[in-house]
């Protein structure tokens, strides 16, 4: 099956026009589901991967994360198919800065996410949330280091929610 695609902004990148948001996975949605959702979304034209560090929801921050090991597990070997995207802000441990949208906490949850994950990039990296606690040059400063640091800088962009630039 075939599903039509769509440019993705202004990137280059062509995806499928439904993404498959994996919030459940890891919790309401055990592995091996998970597992056969991924591949019947494939199978059905899908290659546009949604998740964010915290998933899956409702999980707490004792499971944050394991929405996207599930899918780093799955997707080994065959990475370069799918446009990945995942998301940074919430609370993922107990410290002050395992959440927002801090230097320290984006630079850590990329790192984390990434390993999850078990690639050296994602294609959009997503704030989950406005964070109006951190100035948001220092927001931005820190997804420009990630976008810089990337493996494949003409594939990865930061999609930014436009809430915290009219807050400013």
């Amino acid at each position: 099956m075939t599903l039509p695609t769509t440019n993705l902004g202004k990137t280059g990148l062509t995806v499928s026009r439904l993404v498959l948001g994996t919030m459940t996975f890891g919790l309401q949605t055990d592995e091996e589901t998970s597992r056969a959702i991924l591949d019947t979304a494939v199978d059905a034209g899908i290659n546009f991967l949604d998740t964010a560090d915290v998933y899956p929801l409702g999980g707490g921050i004792a499971n944050a994360g394991r929405t996207e090991e599930i899918i780093g597990r799955w997707l080994k070997g065959k990475r370069e198919h799918f446009i990945l995207a995942t998301k940074a802000v919430g609370k993922v441990g107990p410290a002050p800065w395992d959440q927002g949208a801090s230097r320290k906490h984006l630079l850590d949850a990329i790192d984390a996410s990434l390993r999850r994950l078990g690639t050296d990039y994602v294609d959009l990296y997503q704030l989950h949330s406005d964070d109006a606690s951190t100035p948001l040059d220092e927001t931005l400063e820190a997804l420009d280091t990630i976008v810089r640091a990337t493996t494949k800088p003409s594939f990865s962009f930061i999609a930014f929610h436009f809430i915290s630039l009219r807050r400013r």
